[in-house]
């Protein structure tokens, strides 16, 4: 088994990051988002981000595309503007090999160069302990729970909430 590799993603990833996120929205509770989009509406969203300056990455195992992260606003409005939101979406045949872990490590870093100093983790479902544990190992904390915010597959969910500073945090004024 071979570790996976992180490089910037691009429009020819849309095709299986589609699929990635097809399949977490048809059968997960990590996207609250009762249809999957299309390629079209992903390739939309992903100039969206890159365009605005956030990293989107993808992870790679065996030369193939095995998962995708991305850090986009927190919020839209221009006070929240040095945080940043993560989502990671992991393929259903790669989970348990280290691909979460190697895409948030790298979207940190590269939410950290871009001049971001807090990075919010919106969990879907509380009882997601696999993403929870992922973010506690990478330094988050959990600052709290949105009881019954979403309702899914004939259930109401939870979002579990979680923060980590980036570089300096709030410990020095923003660039």
């Amino acid at each position: 088994m071979s570790n996976p590799s992180i490089r910037a993603a691009g429009a020819a990833d849309i095709p299986v990051i589609s699929r990635i996120y097809a399949h977490a929205v048809r059968h997960g509770t990590a996207s609250f988002e009762l249809e999957p989009p299309d390629e079209t509406e992903m390739a939309r969203r992903q100039r969206a981000l890159l365009e605005g300056g956030f990293p989107y990455l993808v992870a790679e195992l065996d030369g193939a595309v095995a998962g995708y992260a991305y850090a986009g606003p927190y919020r839209a409005r221009p006070a929240y503007r040095f945080s940043v939101e993560d989502s990671i979406y992991v393929a259903a045949d790669a989970h348990r090999r280290g691909v979460g872990r190697a895409l948030l490590d790298r979207l940190i870093v590269e939410s950290e160069a871009r001049g971001f100093r807090q990075m919010i983790a919106v969990i879907g479902d509380s009882a997601q302990l696999p993403s929870i544990e992922l973010h506690r190992a990478a330094g988050f904390r959990l600052i709290g729970a949105i009881e019954s915010v979403g309702f899914k597959f004939g259930r109401w969910l939870d979002s579990v909430l979680m923060q980590r500073p980036l570089g300096p945090g709030a410990s020095t004024m923003p660039m």
